[in-house]
């Protein structure tokens, strides 16, 4: 019987539709006995010992190497519960005829509920003005609006037109960088696409929904922060490589932003001494942006039928990564 492991701890309900699905379609469903990724990982050995046996993986961020792979010989397809794959090594995933899926239509609208949700977080002072609360004082100052405000988007991607449709609604404006747009939706909601100098120059929010890749590291770095508006917001739910940390650190601490709300880090689990937490104007979540509970069920679905159909010898269109495989491969 074909087996399928599924490494996100948030997704290991035996119950849950995902795992049924895969058990209807003839797989065996494992869970991994120790943590793949995050605070208490264990290092690639332990890792290999948890998937061995596996045809497939449902898999979380932890990072497939090519010496993980080599030592996973029965693997054909890595299904990423989300859409970033940038802990798979892809061309190595390539080489081995491992197909790598992701799930491009199940968390989109929770990624962009969560970036507004920071928004209001930094603009209306909220975690500082529980603080102050919770410690008797009655704090009575001025907040940032939301309404009448332009909302500059990096990355017109599916999450970053959820995040357009939900901030117009808020009576925000919103311009975006995109080097592929959706013409039609662009049209159909008055966004107007310009440059990224141009994004940096006119925005009073700055939110990252772009892939990380080697044109996007680091894109947000001291030059990048100068050219925001003196006391703009900077919101990151896509990965924290996009950003040289020391830099925002730097571009906060002066007073040049207004704040910044981060799901993301360049490392992480970030550590606790991380001069981000010691400021009051950054609010911060644990890379939760997509993983609300309608969306993990959505991701699960999603990952467990392109596993399904690559087993049936089809092809799940859209959701592979490498896509170059289709001529020629077989489960």
């Amino acid at each position: 019987m074909p087996t399928v492991v599924i490494t996100p701890e948030v997704m290991r309900d035996p119950e849950a539709p995902y795992a049924r699905l895969l058990r209807e379609a003839g797989f065996e469903v494992r869970y991994p006995k120790k943590v793949l990724y995050g605070p208490g990982a264990v290092g690639s050995d332990e890792m290999i010992e948890e998937l061995r046996g596996a045809d497939a993986v449902i898999a979380s961020a932890e990072h497939y190497t090519p010496r993980v792979l080599d030592a996973l010989p029965e693997l054909r397809v890595v299904a990423r519960a989300g859409v970033g794959y940038d802990a798979v090594d892809v061309p190595a995933c390539t080489a081995r005829n491992v197909v790598v899926t992701i799930t491009p239509t199940s968390n989109h609208a929770a990624v962009a509920e969560l970036a507004l949700a920071l928004l209001f977080a930094v603009a209306k002072s909220m975690v500082a003005g529980d603080a102050s609360l919770r410690a008797g004082r009655w704090p009575r100052e001025s907040t940032m609006p939301i309404r009448g405000k332009t909302l500059g988007i990096l990355g017109l991607g599916r999450i970053g037109r959820s995040m357009a449709t939900r901030s117009q609604a808020l009576g925000m404006k919103v311009i975006a960088t995109e080097q592929f747009p959706d013409r039609k939706f662009v049209a159909e909601h008055g966004i107007e696409l310009v440059d990224f100098p141009t994004l940096l120059a006119q925005s009073d929010i700055v939110s990252l929904h772009c892939p990380l890749t080697d044109e996007t590291r680091n894109i947000m770095n001291a030059d990048a922060f100068a050219r925001m508006k003196p006391g703009s917001v900077f919101i990151n739910t896509a990965r924290g490589k996009l950003v040289v940390e020391a830099d925002l650190i730097a571009a906060l601490r002066s007073g040049h932003l207004r704040g910044a709300g981060l799901d993301v880090f360049e490392e992480e689990p970030p550590s606790r001494d991380n001069p981000l937490f010691a400021l009051d104007n950054v609010v911060a979540s644990p890379h939760i942006a997509g993983c609300d509970e309608m969306s993990l069920v959505g991701m699960g679905v999603e990952a467990a039928q392109c596993i399904v159909t690559l087993s049936r010898g089809e092809w799940p269109e859209g959701a592979v990564v490498n896509a170059e495989l289709k001529p020629t491969w077989k489960w």
